[in-house]
């Protein structure tokens, strides 16, 4: 490390969103003196994320092979890879560690300050996708937790939204800091057709909603994204194109035609793939949750989260208008440079130092 430097141990997940989070903050910290340890959990980062990883100067990446805690098997399982985190830090002399859940804080052994940020959780995903008890799974998820929270130096969100239903699920309320994201996209002819992108096999993302409408459309609508989740199952979708998962590259170039961009979530903490269309200049069309609200209000039209032919009305008339589909899009990538890498990165940092003084005190 040079003089100066500080040491962050970012843990991470290279299945979803949570890798591009960690990736763009892990880069943008190099402004602010942090040298950073990108810790994977659950499956190894692919080539093209070892790539990625490689290009950045200041970030050394490390394949753990410890499991992730939304799919590990049971709660000891969540504990081992937390003990095991807790020795890796002190192996590295991290000056502190940032985990992207808080159930691996559960037993809160670090050597060092820890920031929990809490991306989503299985409870508050419960009462925003489904009725009645939790799975039994889900209890014990949630309980690590609720113990993650209360052991955490400092615990943040990616919105106030999501930030006020941790508060009312845990009793403990996480600092709001907006996710930061830029993907260089080509400004390319604009496409009449529509675009969704995200995990298409998570029931929060309600993209059954979508498929609905697009069997309305006169345009097609197509799906990025993995249809499976990692248990291998996943809904049969009948109108959607289905693209698969997509490369940085491979989804620059769609975003880059400007397509109609959708989303219908039912649970969405943040949504990066929002953000990623928003500031190619496409037309956002919206379900009304709070967190898009939050986030997106003035700058996109919205949709009762479950009305497909709302969706399918508002995709039409936006290819229909190009002069407001344009503005629509104009409107949301002006929205979208308040997210960025460095703006995260300042908010980030500054609550690391927060942590210093902390301690030096």
């Amino acid at each position: 490390m040079m003089a100066g430097e500080r040491h962050l141990l970012l843990t991470t997940d290279a299945v979803g969103g949570v890798w591009q989070y960690s990736v763009d903050l892990a880069e943008a910290l190099g402004a602010f003196d942090y040298r950073v340890t990108l810790a994977v959990m659950g499956p190894a980062a692919s080539a093209e994320q070892r790539a990625k990883a490689a290009s950045i100067a200041h970030l050394d990446l490390i394949d753990t092979g410890l499991p992730l805690d939304w799919i590990a098997e049971d709660a000891a399982e969540v504990v081992a890879a937390e003990e095991r985190l807790a020795q890796m830090a002190g192996d590295l002399r991290a000056d502190l560690v940032q985990l992207h859940t808080p159930a691996l804080a559960s037993i809160g052994r670090y050597p060092c300050p820890v920031v929990a940020v809490l991306h989503s959780c299985v409870a508050s995903w419960w009462q925003a996708v489904r009725k009645g008890p939790m799975p039994t799974d889900f209890g014990w998820r949630t309980a690590l937790i609720a113990k993650g929270l209360r052991n955490a130096s400092l615990t943040v969100a990616p919105s106030a939204a999501f930030a006020a239903d941790v508060r009312r699920i845990y009793g403990v309320a996480p600092m709001p800091v907006h996710n930061g994201r830029a993907l260089p996209c080509p400004s390319l002819t604009p496409h009449d057709q529509a675009f969704t992108a995200g995990r298409l096999w998570d029931e929060g993302k309600n993209v059954a909603t979508l498929d609905r409408a697009a069997a309305k459309l006169t345009v097609p609508f197509k799906a990025a994204g993995p249809s499976f989740s990692p248990q291998g199952d996943g809904p049969a979708f009948q109108a959607l194109h289905r693209l698969g998962s997509l490369g940085e590259a491979e989804l620059a170039q769609h975003l880059g035609a400007r397509p109609v961009f959708a989303s219908a979530a039912l649970y969405e903490p943040f949504g990066l793939a929002v953000l990623e269309a928003a500031s190619a200049g496409c037309a956002l069309i919206l379900s009304d949750i709070p967190t898009f609200r939050e986030l997106w209000d003035g700058a996109a039209t919205f949709v009762p989260a479950c009305d497909a032919g709302g969706f399918a009305n508002a995709i039409e008339a936006m290819i229909e208008d190009s002069a407001a589909r344009h503005e629509a899009g104009e409107r949301a990538r002006e929205r979208a440079t308040r997210y960025t890498p460095g703006a995260m990165a300042s908010r980030m940092a500054g609550l690391y130092d927060r942590l210093k003084d902390r301690v030096a005190a």
